[in-house]
């Protein structure tokens, strides 16, 4: 199967299937770069849970409090 990030034919590629879109692809690297959710600050790609708010998403409190939504914490 063919990598839909890379194109990297590969014997062990694997499927994703997230809101009902499916992909193809050869590593974590390449799902993660597809489906993980960018940090609304500092546009990392968030891989754990992350932080929402008012539909931003966060990789943590520190980067959510820079855009002011200073109620988010790490830990609950």
């Amino acid at each position: 199967m063919r990598c839909d990030v890379c194109g990297n034919d590969y014997d062990k590629a694997f499927q994703v299937i997230q809101g009902g879109k499916s992909w193809t692809f050869d590593s974590l690297e390449c799902a993660i770069e597809a489906t993980a959710p960018r940090c609304s600050h500092c546009r990392c790609r968030i891989i754990g849970h992350g932080l929402e708010k008012d539909g931003a998403m966060y990789c943590c409190a520190h980067c959510a409090k820079h855009d002011g939504a200073t109620e988010l914490r790490d830990r609950a």
